[in-house]
C-alpha cells in the first residue's frame, strides 16, 4: 500500500505468499500471541456476546492509530465472539492487502481510500471482490510529505527531487495529486520511488532520498530527525482529494457472515467512542501495539478525524458520498496511469456497503 498497475502473482510466488502468510496467521492466532502485548484493560464484552458466530476470520490490520488497534488490544471481537476463530496479521500497506485478498489469505483488511478505489476500477487485474464497509479515520496531517533539504519550501521545488511512498497507497494518491497541483509531471519532473515504511529511515539517513509522504510512526521518526513538513493530506483533503483509511472485506465473507460483521462493525464504533471520550485510555491500546508512549499517540490522535457508526452510515460517508469520493480518486489515478480504467459509477457504490455500519446506527 508495487507497481502502477499490480501484476497478477504467479503460481508460484501466490504458493510462496500463501506459505509464508500462513506462518504468520499461525502465530498471530496463537494462544501466547493474544497474551503478549496485550493491554491490562482487556475485559468483558461492554455487551452480551454472541455464542451463536462460530466464523474463521483473518483480519488484516496496519500500524495506524486508530479504532481497529484499539480493538485488537482490547480483544473485543474475541470477547464477544467467543466462538468465532479470528486472526490478526499486520500488513504494511493496503497494497499488501490486495496482494492477501488476492491469494485468498485475508477476510478482512484495513486499507487506504485509493488502494479501495483502485481495486474497484480494475479488478481483472488485482483480482478482488472486496466491499468497503467502515471508514476507520479521515486522514489529515497523520499524512504529510517531509523533506530533508530547507531548499525544499513548497511542491514546486521537488522538481529533479527522489520521493519516496508506498506505491497505490492513500500517500501516493496525495502525493501524485499535490505535484500536479504544483504544475510538474510526476513521471518526468520528480522522480517517485516505490518504497514502504519500514525501509523509508535507512532511504532517508543514506540520502537515497530527498523525502518521503508517509504517516506515522515513521513521519514522526523523520520530524524528528530534521525532516520538515510541507503539506499534508488534510491540504490536499481540502482541495478536494480527500483520502481515508477504510475497513474492507470480501463479498464472500460478508455474505455468509452478517452476524460476524454486525459485531465488528459495533466493537469498531466502541473503539471510537473511547477515542472520543477518554483518548487517554485508548492511547494506552495504540502505544502496546505500536510500541509507542501513549502520550504520544494520543498526539496522533489529532492527525484522524474518527466517525461513529451513525455519521458512517449517513451521505456523507457509505451512506452516499464515499462512493463518489472513490469515483473521483479513481479518475485521478487513471490520468496519472495508475490503473488502466474507470469502471462505471455504479461498480463503487455497489463495492460500498453501509449494512454493518447502519446496524450499530440502528440498534
Amino acid at each position: 500500500m508495487k507497481t502502477r498497475i499490480a501484476p497478477r502473482l504467479s503460481r508460484g510466488a501466490t504458493a510462496l505468499l500463501a506459505a509464508t502468510l500462513a506462518l504468520g496467521l499461525a502465530a498471530c492466532g496463537s494462544d501466547d500471541d493474544k497474551k503478549e502485548g496485550a493491554s491490562a484493560a482487556v475485559a468483558e464484552c461492554p455487551w452480551e456476546a454472541d455464542e451463536s458466530v462460530t466464523a474463521k476470520a483473518r483480519i488484516a490490520w496496519q500500524a495506524i492509530p486508530n479504532a481497529d488497534v484499539v480493538v485488537k488490544d482490547l480483544g473485543l471481537l474475541e470477547a464477544c465472539l467467543p466462538n468465532a476463530e479470528i486472526t490478526w496479521v499486520q500488513a504494511s500497506s493496503g497494497g499488501q492487502v490486495i496482494e492477501w485478498y488476492g491469494g485468498d489469505q485475508v477476510d478482512l483488511g484495513l486499507m487506504g481510500s485509493s488502494p479501495a478505489a483502485r481495486s474497484a476500477s480494475s479488478p481483472t487485474v488485482d483480482d478482488v471482490d472486496i466491499q468497503t464497509i467502515w471508514v476507520h479515520d479521515v486522514i489529515g496531517d497523520a499524512e504529510s510529505l517531509i523533506v530533508k533539504d530547507e531548499a525544499i519550501e513548497e511542491v514546486a521545488d521537488l522538481e529533479g527531487r527522489t520521493i519516496g511512498v508506498p506505491f497505490a497507497s492513500t500517500a501516493h494518491y496525495s502525493l501524485l495529486q499535490a505535484i500536479s497541483e504544483a504544475g510538474l509531471d510526476a513521471t518526468k519532473d520528480v522522480k517517485v520511488i516505490n518504497l514502504e515504511p519500514d525501509n523509508m529511515p535507512a532511504a532517508w539517513q543514506g540520502d537515497e532520498i530527498d523525502g518521503v509522504w508517509v504517516w506515522d510512526p515513521v513521519q514522526s521518526q523523520l520530524l524528528s530527525d530534521g525532516g520538515t513538513r510541507i503539506l499534508s493530506s488534510k491540504d490536499t483533503a481540502e482541495k478536494g482529494w480527500p483520502t481515508f483509511d477504510v475497513g474492507t472485506v470480501t463479498t464472500a465473507f460478508a455474505t455468509e457472515n452478517p452476524e460476524f460483521l454486525a459485531t465488528w462493525a459495533q466493537a469498531q464504533d466502541h473503539a471510537v467512542r473511547l477515542i472520543k471520550d477518554d483518548p487517554a485510555t485508548a492511547a494506552e491500546s495504540v502505544g502496546v501495539v505500536l510500541g509507542i508512549d501513549p502520550g504520544e499517540a494520543e498526539k496522533q490522535f489529532a492527525g484522524l478525524v474518527f466517525l461513529t457508526a451513525e455519521e458512517q452510515a449517513g451521505p456523507d460517508y457509505l451512506g452516499g458520498k464515499l462512493a463518489s469520493d472513490l469515483f473521483t480518486a479513481a479518475g485521478f489515478l487513471l490520468e496519472q496511469g495508475e490503473i488502466e480504467k474507470v469502471s462505471p459509477k455504479a461498480d463503487y457504490v455497489s463495492r460500498v456497503n453501509a449494512e454493518p455500519a447502519s446496524s450499530v446506527a440502528n440498534g
